[in-house]
């Protein structure tokens, strides 16, 4: 396992993460006793690093954390967790809230402080607020050494430069942004170094996009996309391989991102997905996928407030 650092907060963190909405059955329902043994598979494989939200299933996916947690010394692994979003609809910034939230957070993963605290999802909310309240809670969580760092996350790339630009964080967490059919990352890179921000890049296969399941009904891709993605999905079957390989195989080759996150509540997904990583890229099936996806490269979707993307 490759490890990186993760900007001015020094962490030395495993290039592939586990992102841990698959515990709470954000994909599909989950046995717990199977998903607990996916954490525990992780680490056994060199994943140091660990996301989670009081969101991932209404709070599920944080207690079986929690539980898979238990007993693990508390230097095996780096963990963050979230403020702001509770439900599909709620959302609250509020200093309070967070204050609360962060306590609950704890006492459901069993742990004394998270690594990295984050707003989660702010383009639903009004930026206005999370500059100047949802972040000073946080570092004020931070004081209390319930947290090490705080970091925002968010899908619009346009509220990281909007935050920012009138605030300091550790961490930034986007997601879907730097994949095969979408490395607008890419263009923040350079201003993030600057700043010494942490990188983490989530859902290397695009919410599901990049693979050959079924994609889940919520999914906001628009038709072409969708459809792109399943020819470019087609085309690596018929080279004998999966379109998820390659995907994750091009998100963690960009050193300057620092971290991918990868969900999956199976043992199995893990054990395969470090393999993919250990091996090398395709090259000649990389250039047939991305001229596959051509037209529909870098193609979005609006998500939460308007003015925020």
């Amino acid at each position: 396992m490759e490890y990186r650092t993760l900007g001015k907060t020094g962490l030395r963190v495993s290039a592939l993460s586990f992102g841990a909405s698959s515990l709470g059955g954000v994909f599909k329902p989950v046995d717990e006793s199977v998903a607990i043994r996916t954490v525990h598979t992780a680490l056994e494989s060199g994943i140091n690093f660990i996301d989670v939200s009081p969101f991932y299933g209404y709070t599920k996916a944080e207690e079986v954390l929690g539980k898979a947690l238990k007993g693990v010394p508390r230097d095996r692994y780096f963990l963050a967790t979230k403020v702001g979003r509770y439900g599909d609809a709620e959302f609250d910034f509020s200093a309070k809230r967070s204050a609360a939230s962060i306590d609950e957070s704890l006492q459901r993963l069993g742990i004394d402080y998270v690594d990295i605290i984050q707003s989660h999802d702010n383009e639903y909310g009004v930026l206005n607020q999370v500059v100047n309240e949802t972040i000073p809670a946080l570092r004020q969580i931070q004081k209390q050494g319930k947290a090490r760092f705080v970091g925002i996350t968010g899908y619009p790339l346009k509220i990281f430069d909007t935050i920012l630009s009138s605030t300091e964080v550790d961490t930034i967490l986007s997601y879907n942004h730097y994949s095969l059919n979408d490395t607008t990352l890419a263009g923040l890179l350079p201003w993030l170094r600057e700043k010494g921000v942490g990188i983490i890049n989530a859902s290397p296969v695009s919410q599901g996009l990049l693979t050959n399941h079924e994609l889940p009904a919520w999914h906001p891709a628009p038709e072409d996309v969708r459809k792109a993605c399943a020819d470019a999905a087609a085309y690596c079957r018929s080279q004998g391989t999966d379109i998820a390989k390659l995907a994750m195989q091009f998100s963690l080759s960009k050193p300057e991102i620092h971290t991918t996150l990868v969900g999956t509540a199976d043992p199995a997904n893990i054990v395969k997905n470090v393999k993919w990583i250990e091996e090398p890229i395709d090259k000649v099936l990389l250039g047939n996928v991305q001229r596959i996806l051509a037209t529909i490269k870098d193609r979005g979707w609006v998500l939460g407030r308007p003015e925020n993307n």
